[in-house]
């Protein structure tokens, strides 16, 4: 288990960064939709990240440490949603519902991976209900893309 609150404020602020680059992504995903339910879906998705990642940062804070802020732009590529701006330019709803559902498999790895590391219990509580929120989240954006492929 790690025990050591810095190494415990790393895991979490990639959490952080991963969050703020969904809230981020879900919300230029929703402006470039026309589905009404689209748009709705990845707006509540662009509030529950933004939710997520303050959260995390109070986590962070409680541990005496410092808060990650912002995603990045080389961390927002590997996190999987750079591509994203090519399909909103493009105006292709497939194209930026598969880059969503590309962001969330990144984004479920990322809080698998965290939960793997050993949190201390009260810490593990707050990412396990986070990343049930991330799953069912991928499971209706993919439900989405399920839609687009049969049409």
């Amino acid at each position: 288990m790690l025990t050591d609150p810095k190494k415990v404020a790393d895991q979490l602020n990639h959490l952080v960064q991963v969050c703020l680059d969904g809230e981020e992504g879900f919300r230029q995903a929703a402006e470039a939709v026309e589905a009404s339910a689209l748009r709705t879906m990845f707006t509540e998705f662009s509030q529950q990240r933004a939710g997520q990642a303050a959260d995390l940062q109070r986590e962070v804070v409680r541990l005496g440490q410092e808060p990650a802020v912002d995603g990045t732009i080389m961390g927002a590529m590997h996190r999987g949603w750079l591509n994203l701006k090519s399909a909103v330019v493009s105006n292709d709803e497939k194209a930026v519902v598969n880059e969503c559902e590309r962001g969330e498999d990144v984004a479920k790895d990322a809080y698998e991976d965290v939960l793997k590391s050993g949190l201390p219990n009260e810490t593990e509580l707050l990412v396990s209900r986070q990343y049930a929120l991330i799953k069912a989240a991928h499971d209706r954006v993919l439900a989405a893309k399920k839609s687009y492929a049969h049409a």
